[in-house]
Protein backbone atom coordinates (compact mmCIF):
# COMPACT_ATOMS: atom_id res chain seq x y z
CA UNK A 1 0.00 0.00 0.00
CA UNK A 2 1.53 3.26 -0.86
CA UNK A 3 1.39 6.10 1.86
CA UNK A 4 0.69 9.86 1.84
CA UNK A 5 1.01 12.96 4.01
CA UNK A 6 -1.89 15.74 3.04
CA UNK A 7 -1.62 19.15 5.18
CA UNK A 8 -5.38 20.40 5.18
CA UNK A 9 -6.89 23.50 6.75
CA UNK A 10 -9.73 23.24 8.35
CA UNK A 11 -11.06 26.32 8.27
CA UNK A 12 -11.98 29.25 11.53
CA UNK A 13 -14.48 27.05 13.20
CA UNK A 14 -17.48 26.15 11.37
CA UNK A 15 -17.43 23.17 9.24
CA UNK A 16 -19.88 24.75 6.66
CA UNK A 17 -16.18 26.41 5.89
CA UNK A 18 -14.25 23.25 5.66
CA UNK A 19 -13.65 22.29 1.62
CA UNK A 20 -14.98 19.27 0.12
CA UNK A 21 -11.65 18.22 -0.75
CA UNK A 22 -10.26 18.48 2.81
CA UNK A 23 -13.59 16.89 3.74
CA UNK A 24 -12.53 13.81 1.02
CA UNK A 25 -8.96 13.69 2.64
CA UNK A 26 -10.33 12.90 6.14
CA UNK A 27 -12.38 9.99 4.79
CA UNK A 28 -9.50 9.14 3.06
CA UNK A 29 -6.94 8.60 5.61
CA UNK A 30 -6.13 6.04 8.32
CA UNK A 31 -4.33 8.40 10.53
CA UNK A 32 -5.06 12.10 11.58
CA UNK A 33 -2.36 14.32 13.66
CA UNK A 34 -1.92 17.82 14.88
CA UNK A 35 -2.84 20.20 18.05
CA UNK A 36 -4.80 18.62 20.56
CA UNK A 37 -8.46 21.36 19.58
CA UNK A 38 -7.79 20.70 15.57
CA UNK A 39 -7.21 16.48 16.11
CA UNK A 40 -10.54 16.48 18.48
CA UNK A 41 -12.55 18.23 15.47
CA UNK A 42 -12.50 15.53 13.42
CA UNK A 43 -14.79 12.77 14.26
CA UNK A 44 -13.60 9.29 15.21
CA UNK A 45 -14.00 6.61 13.06
CA UNK A 46 -13.11 2.48 12.63
CA UNK A 47 -10.33 2.59 10.71
CA UNK A 48 -9.01 6.40 11.92
CA UNK A 49 -6.30 6.53 14.56
CA UNK A 50 -5.98 9.93 15.90
CA UNK A 51 -2.79 11.43 16.93
CA UNK A 52 -3.73 14.37 18.78
CA UNK A 53 0.08 16.89 20.28
CA UNK A 54 0.68 19.67 21.92
CA UNK A 55 1.09 22.95 19.79
CA UNK A 56 4.60 23.33 20.64
CA UNK A 57 5.80 20.19 18.90
CA UNK A 58 5.22 20.63 15.51
CA UNK A 59 8.68 19.20 14.15
CA UNK A 60 8.12 16.11 15.65
CA UNK A 61 4.59 15.96 14.82
CA UNK A 62 5.45 16.12 11.09
CA UNK A 63 8.37 14.15 11.31
CA UNK A 64 6.12 11.49 12.74
CA UNK A 65 3.72 11.86 9.89
CA UNK A 66 6.43 11.31 7.70
CA UNK A 67 7.74 8.12 9.21
CA UNK A 68 4.28 6.72 9.09
CA UNK A 69 3.45 7.46 5.31
CA UNK A 70 6.91 5.55 4.74
CA UNK A 71 5.12 2.51 6.46
CA UNK A 72 2.11 2.95 4.06
CA UNK A 73 -0.16 4.49 6.15
CA UNK A 74 -2.44 7.81 4.58
CA UNK A 75 -1.59 10.46 7.07
CA UNK A 76 -3.64 14.03 7.44
CA UNK A 77 -1.86 16.40 8.98
CA UNK A 78 -4.69 18.78 10.40
CA UNK A 79 -4.46 22.64 10.59
CA UNK A 80 -7.01 25.35 11.76
CA UNK A 81 -7.61 28.07 8.98
CA UNK A 82 -5.31 27.49 6.26
CA UNK A 83 -1.54 25.23 6.70
CA UNK A 84 0.16 27.62 4.94
CA UNK A 85 -0.63 30.62 7.07
CA UNK A 86 1.58 30.18 10.23
CA UNK A 87 0.77 26.70 10.65
CA UNK A 88 1.61 23.16 9.93
CA UNK A 89 2.42 23.19 5.95
CA UNK A 90 5.57 25.09 6.64
CA UNK A 91 6.82 22.64 9.56
CA UNK A 92 6.05 19.62 6.78
CA UNK A 93 8.76 21.03 4.88
CA UNK A 94 11.30 21.50 7.16
CA UNK A 95 10.94 18.14 8.64
CA UNK A 96 11.08 16.94 5.31
CA UNK A 97 14.33 18.98 4.71
CA UNK A 98 15.92 17.36 7.43
CA UNK A 99 14.58 13.74 6.09
CA UNK A 100 16.12 13.46 3.03
CA UNK A 101 15.14 9.30 3.17
CA UNK A 102 11.48 10.95 2.96
CA UNK A 103 12.23 13.40 0.03
CA UNK A 104 9.81 11.32 -2.61
CA UNK A 105 7.19 10.97 -0.20
CA UNK A 106 3.47 11.82 -1.64
CA UNK A 107 2.50 15.09 -0.50
CA UNK A 108 -0.35 17.22 -0.77
CA UNK A 109 -1.50 20.88 0.37
CA UNK A 110 -5.03 21.79 0.65
CA UNK A 111 -5.71 24.98 1.49
CA UNK A 112 -8.42 26.00 3.88
CA UNK A 113 -10.31 29.51 4.56
CA UNK A 114 -8.06 31.45 7.45
CA UNK A 115 -9.25 33.37 10.47
CA UNK A 116 -8.46 36.77 8.91
CA UNK A 117 -10.20 36.23 5.57
CA UNK A 118 -13.53 34.66 7.73
CA UNK A 119 -13.16 38.07 9.49
CA UNK A 120 -12.90 40.46 7.18
CA UNK A 121 -15.84 38.78 5.20
CA UNK A 122 -17.89 39.33 8.43
CA UNK A 123 -17.27 42.48 8.84
CA UNK A 124 -17.41 43.35 5.00
CA UNK A 125 -14.04 44.06 2.60
CA UNK A 126 -10.99 45.61 5.40
CA UNK A 127 -8.40 43.90 3.61
CA UNK A 128 -9.52 45.12 -0.21
CA UNK A 129 -6.52 46.49 -0.85
CA UNK A 130 -2.65 45.80 -0.26
CA UNK A 131 -2.33 44.21 3.28
CA UNK A 132 -0.17 41.81 4.70
CA UNK A 133 -0.38 39.55 7.70
CA UNK A 134 1.62 39.15 10.80
CA UNK A 135 2.07 36.87 13.63
CA UNK A 136 2.70 38.81 17.09
CA UNK A 137 3.94 35.79 18.76
CA UNK A 138 7.57 35.35 20.10
CA UNK A 139 7.72 31.85 20.09
CA UNK A 140 9.62 31.68 17.03
CA UNK A 141 11.02 35.12 16.48
CA UNK A 142 12.00 37.93 18.89
CA UNK A 143 9.22 40.30 19.93
CA UNK A 144 12.01 43.01 18.22
CA UNK A 145 11.38 41.50 14.71
CA UNK A 146 7.81 41.86 15.52
CA UNK A 147 8.10 45.37 16.30
CA UNK A 148 10.41 46.06 13.02
CA UNK A 149 7.91 44.47 10.49
CA UNK A 150 4.73 46.25 12.34
CA UNK A 151 6.30 49.23 12.06
CA UNK A 152 7.51 48.94 8.28
CA UNK A 153 3.95 47.36 7.62
CA UNK A 154 2.30 50.95 9.14
CA UNK A 155 4.58 53.05 6.88
CA UNK A 156 4.02 51.02 4.10
CA UNK A 157 0.16 51.85 4.27
CA UNK A 158 -0.89 48.30 4.40
CA UNK A 159 -4.06 47.03 5.69
CA UNK A 160 -2.82 44.30 8.19
CA UNK A 161 -3.99 41.32 10.02
CA UNK A 162 -2.93 40.11 13.38
CA UNK A 163 -2.84 36.49 14.51
CA UNK A 164 -1.80 35.32 18.34
CA UNK A 165 -1.99 39.05 19.36
CA UNK A 166 -2.13 38.30 23.03
CA UNK A 167 -1.75 35.22 25.28
CA UNK A 168 -1.88 34.83 29.01
CA UNK A 169 2.28 34.51 29.31
CA UNK A 170 2.72 37.90 27.41
CA UNK A 171 -0.27 40.19 27.64
CA UNK A 172 1.96 43.43 27.28
CA UNK A 173 3.29 42.77 24.48
CA UNK A 174 -0.34 44.20 22.36
CA UNK A 175 0.13 47.10 24.38
CA UNK A 176 3.22 47.61 22.99
CA UNK A 177 1.63 47.09 19.43
CA UNK A 178 -0.89 49.62 20.06
CA UNK A 179 1.65 52.01 21.19
CA UNK A 180 3.46 51.81 17.76
CA UNK A 181 0.32 51.72 15.80
CA UNK A 182 -0.36 54.90 17.81
CA UNK A 183 3.13 56.38 16.81
CA UNK A 184 2.58 55.63 13.02
CA UNK A 185 -1.16 55.89 12.72
CA UNK A 186 -3.98 58.52 13.00
CA UNK A 187 -5.94 58.19 15.72
CA UNK A 188 -9.03 57.58 13.96
CA UNK A 189 -7.99 54.28 11.90
CA UNK A 190 -10.31 51.56 12.26
CA UNK A 191 -9.47 48.22 13.70
CA UNK A 192 -11.77 44.84 13.59
CA UNK A 193 -11.48 42.97 16.84
CA UNK A 194 -12.88 39.28 15.21
CA UNK A 195 -12.69 36.33 17.90
CA UNK A 196 -13.51 32.84 17.50
CA UNK A 197 -15.78 33.83 13.81
CA UNK A 198 -17.74 30.99 12.83
CA UNK A 199 -18.62 29.64 16.00
CA UNK A 200 -21.14 30.15 18.65
CA UNK A 201 -18.64 32.68 20.78
CA UNK A 202 -18.31 34.83 17.56
CA UNK A 203 -17.89 38.28 18.53
CA UNK A 204 -16.83 41.12 16.36
CA UNK A 205 -16.56 45.29 16.94
CA UNK A 206 -14.84 47.42 15.38
CA UNK A 207 -13.36 50.53 16.92
CA UNK A 208 -10.76 53.58 16.29
CA UNK A 209 -7.55 53.28 16.98
CA UNK A 210 -7.97 55.76 19.88
CA UNK A 211 -10.16 53.76 21.19
CA UNK A 212 -8.69 50.56 21.21
CA UNK A 213 -7.43 48.78 24.67
CA UNK A 214 -5.21 45.43 24.80
CA UNK A 215 -8.13 43.61 26.44
CA UNK A 216 -10.08 43.68 23.52
CA UNK A 217 -7.71 40.67 21.89
CA UNK A 218 -7.17 37.58 23.23
CA UNK A 219 -5.45 34.04 21.32
CA UNK A 220 -9.04 33.63 19.88
CA UNK A 221 -9.14 36.66 18.43
CA UNK A 222 -8.18 37.69 14.86
CA UNK A 223 -6.84 41.79 14.60
CA UNK A 224 -7.35 43.74 11.20
CA UNK A 225 -6.03 47.57 11.47
CA UNK A 226 -7.41 49.24 8.28
CA UNK A 227 -5.04 51.57 6.16
CA UNK A 228 -5.82 55.65 5.83
CA UNK A 229 -8.41 55.05 3.60
CA UNK A 230 -10.33 52.57 5.77
CA UNK A 231 -13.32 53.61 6.28
CA UNK A 232 -17.29 52.84 7.35
CA UNK A 233 -20.37 52.36 4.86
CA UNK A 234 -23.44 51.55 6.89
CA UNK A 235 -22.34 48.59 9.47
CA UNK A 236 -20.15 47.62 6.99
CA UNK A 237 -15.93 48.67 7.08
CA UNK A 238 -14.41 48.35 3.55
CA UNK A 239 -10.89 49.55 2.15
CA UNK A 240 -11.55 50.91 -1.58
CA UNK A 241 -9.71 49.02 -3.97
CA UNK A 242 -7.99 52.32 -5.81
CA UNK A 243 -5.43 54.87 -3.88
CA UNK A 244 -5.67 58.44 -4.31
CA UNK A 245 -2.64 59.72 -6.49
Amino acid sequence: MSGWVTVAGLGPGSEALVTPEVTAALAEATDVVGYIPYVARVAPRDGLTLHPSDNRVELDRAGAALQMAAEGRRVVIVSSGDPGVFAMASALFEALEASPNHQATDIRILPGITAMLAAAARAGAPLGHDFCAINLSDNLKPFSEVERRLRHAARGGFAMAFYNPRSASRPHQFTRVLEILREECEPARLILFARAVSTPDERISTVTLEEATPEMADMRTVVIVGNEATRRVGTWVYTPRSVAP
